[in-house]
């Protein structure tokens, strides 16, 4: 796990290929997801639809802490690292510490200057579906 002060002092700064490529690095470092997840048949209900390259989050609680699990086609690797970001961020995080990031995570990374507003969009699609589904499934109101 990466904290976001880390995340955002890595982009902070980074030119667009540097930006694109610590995304790749991201992107090797998303995790597979579990079979169990793979071969769900509710696996529509997951997908993150304001996204144009499909992406796939399941949210789970175990222990008091949020287990983040995402899927996102390899042939998308800027995507699946901005992904990745949110997961590294967020996995094996407390409810309260995932609804008390700050809201303007997204913006601070730069990604809309230098990727365009798309990808800050999609992202900030996924970001609020982690922070739904933790609120679904944990102990914040």
């Amino acid at each position: 796990m990466t904290s976001i002060e880390e995340i955002v002092r890595e982009f902070q700064g980074a030119d667009r290929q540097e930006m694109i490529e610590l995304l790749i690095d991201y992107s090797e470092d998303l995790p597979e997801i579990p079979k169990r997840f793979a071969e769900r048949v509710d696996r529509d209900l997951h997908q993150v639809h304001e996204c144009e390259t499909p992406v796939f989050i399941w949210v789970e609680m175990e222990d008091g802490k949020v287990n983040i699990f995402a899927d996102v086609p390899e042939p998308f690797p800027t995507v699946r690292g901005l992904v990745s970001i949110l997961v590294s961020a967020f996995d094996g995080l407390s409810p309260e510490e995932i609804e008390s990031a700050p809201v303007d995570f997204i913006s601070q990374l730069g990604i809309a200057q230098k990727l365009g507003i798309r990808r800050v969009r999609g992202l900030s699609a996924v970001y609020a579906r982690i922070k739904s589904e933790v609120r679904r499934h944990g102990t914040v109101t």
